[in-house]
């Protein structure tokens, strides 16, 4: 039986600039970084203490999913906190951190422009 997700695929421009913010930025580890045909590698990053990770990659052909509003949540323990951390290196922000009726929430971007929520479990 399906036991969970083993990484969620973002899709970027450059590799190198994508792997320098989410390991240097938000703080995740590099598992996997092997050739994958042609100019791209396979990138894989494990978020320290989660079970699922990032693959930074994108297939050819999907060139146009890059900079958009992705469906990936990520979840830290006090957003406020978490934003101040991330602003103070240079993370940008889509939507700054607000409480809503169901949470705290912000929507960061990486280098692309691919959008994130962040929100407190």
């Amino acid at each position: 039986m399906i036991r969970g997700i083993k990484f969620v695929g973002i899709p970027v421009r450059n590799q190198d600039a994508s792997l320098k913010f989410y390991t240097e930025k938000l703080g995740f580890k590099v598992t996997t970084d092997q050739p994958m045909g042609g100019d791209q590698r396979w990138i894989e990053l494990m978020i320290p203490g989660a079970d699922s990770g990032l693959s930074l990659f994108t297939p050819p052909g999907h060139e146009d999913r890059v900079g958009k509003f992705q469906s990936i949540s990520f979840w830290c323990d006090d957003v406020m906190a978490t934003a101040k951390v991330l602003k103070s290196k240079g993370v940008e922000f889509a939507a700054e951190p607000r409480k809503e009726a169901w949470g705290t929430m912000a929507i960061i971007k990486d280098v692309d422009g691919n959008q994130f929520v962040l929100s407190q479990k």
